[in-house]
């Protein structure tokens, strides 16, 4: 079925095929829409769970993490100053092993006070342990959503499936609702077993080999972690296992790290998010005036795809990372991850990375913007600086190319 939805109503959606137990969520700009829907579908008895209308975004964590600790599947969403109010809650939920799927519409975070978007509010969370997962378009955020399940519940962590304020949240486009037979047998039904933690209440678990530590006790800690961290690195496999299976069945698939116009590209844009769509039309034109440039578009963030990075930017000779996100006083969030993943332990010739900023509080990364940043990369030495801002006046890079 065919709908024109925006992206909250598409995230919405993804949880009701999904058939979550409980469903808890407490509205915030530009998120709101989400519980609204699924109070709507509570109402009209389409969704057969649980939907808890929560007091706070602090509340909507406590009970996603007390309902799915009860081994139920559970849906929440959030955004900007509300998931930084779930901060303590998101690092419990991670560390309990606990697949809860959330939707984070990305918002900055105040101040200024501001209520559009930018990734920040989502990569300021990337050490709570949750998988991330940033969305280009509306479809991609319903698929998501039901892929996301997939992945953490056979993980036994939790997933973020975000997506860019105002640009996806409250944008409608034309996206195909799938049928709920084929979903559930994508995604059966949640039935982990029980974990024996020697503590009063049950929890539940899809990795039996964790029972041999208690999520309570001082001297498990860090084996917790280390188990943690390990079963993160199998992210990769599953989250590629999950995604064919999803592609076979429903005839698209969206890969952790996805390749465009890349096969002779000497400069790649890396970028993330919904400007992803736009940097497509860019990256055409500036091939048919004869530029070998391509895009690499970054899905999933947590656990970061270090290899696949690795394999798909080998041997080019420039780098432009375009991105709507600031580590204050560092540079792009991104960008560091990329320079890191391609600067450590590697046996080659030093790639230069050009890093822009753009779009943060909601201004839009045009087609202009997007091609002044790959010229600019195109046309001039690596740059003395980690940070080079598009959509300023003063401080931006040399308008020659505008």
């Amino acid at each position: 079925m065919i709908k024109v939805i925006t992206g909250n109503e598409a995230a919405a959606y993804g949880a009701l095929l999904a058939r979550p137990d409980v469903a808890c969520a407490y509205p915030i700009t530009p998120q709101s829409r989400i519980p609204e829907q699924l109070a709507e579908f509570y109402a009209q008895g389409l969704l057969k769970g649980r939907f808890v209308n929560v007091e706070s975004e602090m509340a909507a964590i406590g009970y996603a993490t007390g309902a799915s600790a009860g081994g139920v599947r559970v849906f929440t969403a959030t955004s900007s100053q509300g998931l930084a109010w779930m901060h303590e809650g998101l690092h419990n939920a991670a560390g309990s092993r606990l697949p809860i799927v959330m939707a984070v519409v990305n918002r900055p975070l105040a101040a200024p006070w501001n209520l559009t978007t930018d990734q920040t509010d989502s990569l300021s969370q990337r050490d709570t342990g949750w998988l991330q997962y940033y969305c280009e378009s509306n479809q991609e955020v319903l698929d998501t959503v039901i892929q996301a399940y997939k992945i953490s519940e056979s993980l036994s962590l939790p997933s973020m499936v975000c997506l860019d304020g105002v640009y996806l949240s409250y944008v409608a486009e034309s996206v195909d609702i799938p049928e709920q037979e084929k979903v559930d047998e994508y995604l059966p039904a949640y039935k982990p077993m029980f974990r024996d933690t020697g503590i009063t209440y049950k929890v539940y678990t899809n990795r039996p080999e964790e029972a041999g530590y208690n999520v309570n006790r001082m001297e498990d800690f860090m084996r917790a972690k280390y188990i943690q961290h390990r079963d993160e690195a199998e992210c990769f496999d599953v989250f590629l296992r999950a995604n064919q299976e999803f592609q076979a069945l429903f005839g698209r698939g969206y890969p952790p790290v996805e390749t465009y116009r890349c096969d002779d590209a000497e400069v790649v844009v890396v970028m993330s998010g919904s400007a992803v769509g736009t940097c497509r039309h860019v990256i055409d034109r500036l091939q048919e005036q004869g530029h070998k440039v391509g895009l690499v578009k970054l899905k999933l963030f947590r656990p970061f795809p270090l290899e696949m990075i690795r394999s798909v930017l080998k041997g080019r000779k420039k780098i432009a990372v375009i991105e709507r996100d600031i580590s204050v006083g560092q540079c792009g969030i991104f960008y560091q991850e990329i320079k890191w993943a391609l600067n450590t332990n590697m046996e080659h010739k030093f790639i230069p990375i050009y890093g822009f900023i753009a779009g943060l509080g909601g201004i839009d990364i045009t087609p202009k913007l997007i091609e002044k940043a790959i010229l600019y990369t195109i046309m001039e030495p690596p740059p003395q600086q980690e940070i080079l801002w598009l959509g300023l006046e003063d401080e931006e890079i040399r308008n020659e190319y505008a």
